[in-house]
């Protein structure tokens, strides 16, 4: 093929009926060389967002489903209390998932508006080696650490 551009149907729960899709070879990685987020690695973090939002949606299923197998009545106090231990762990961390979720899907909306990518306080480009460590990030790696350290003074109060 040797357009760039391919027609791809993407469902309606990530916003479209027919989208425009940037051809990415499976090894691209962006690169600081190239123009910063240009169609190529936008599309490259839009995958990525919707790969990992799709993980933590089927984890999330497997534990609704895990859930409702165990609930069983055990006799033993003490293998009644170590699973309900387990159960409030499975369930703090899925809610810890939920909340990603909701950043996850705040980036794709920055996508969608043309500001992902962008120190939302200085308005400055974010590295890529740390939006492809942290695609959700909202932040450049300096206003991240002065926020971190204000917010430590704080709490020290």
């Amino acid at each position: 093929m040797s357009g760039t551009n391919i027609l791809k149907d993407v469902s309606h729960e990530e916003g479209a009926d027919m989208k425009a899709e940037t051809f990415l070879p499976d090894d691209y990685r962006p690169a600081e060389d190239e123009p910063f987020m240009n169609e190529r690695q936008i599309e490259y973090f839009r995958r990525k967002l919707i790969n990992w939002k799709n993980e933590l949606l089927d984890d999330s299923r497997d534990t609704i489903e895990g859930l409702q197998e165990s609930t069983r009545n055990i006799p033993d106090v003490a293998d009644r209390a170590s699973e309900e231990t387990d159960r409030a762990l499975e369930l703090r961390t899925r809610d810890r998932q939920r909340k990603l979720v909701a950043k996850i899907d705040s980036a794709l909306r920055r996508i969608d508006e043309g500001e992902y990518g962008y120190c939302e306080v200085t308005g400055e480009p974010i590295s890529l080696k740390r939006l492809d460590a942290r695609p959700i990030a909202t932040m450049s790696l300096e206003a991240q650490e002065r926020h971190e350290r204000r917010e430590k003074v704080h709490r020290d109060d």
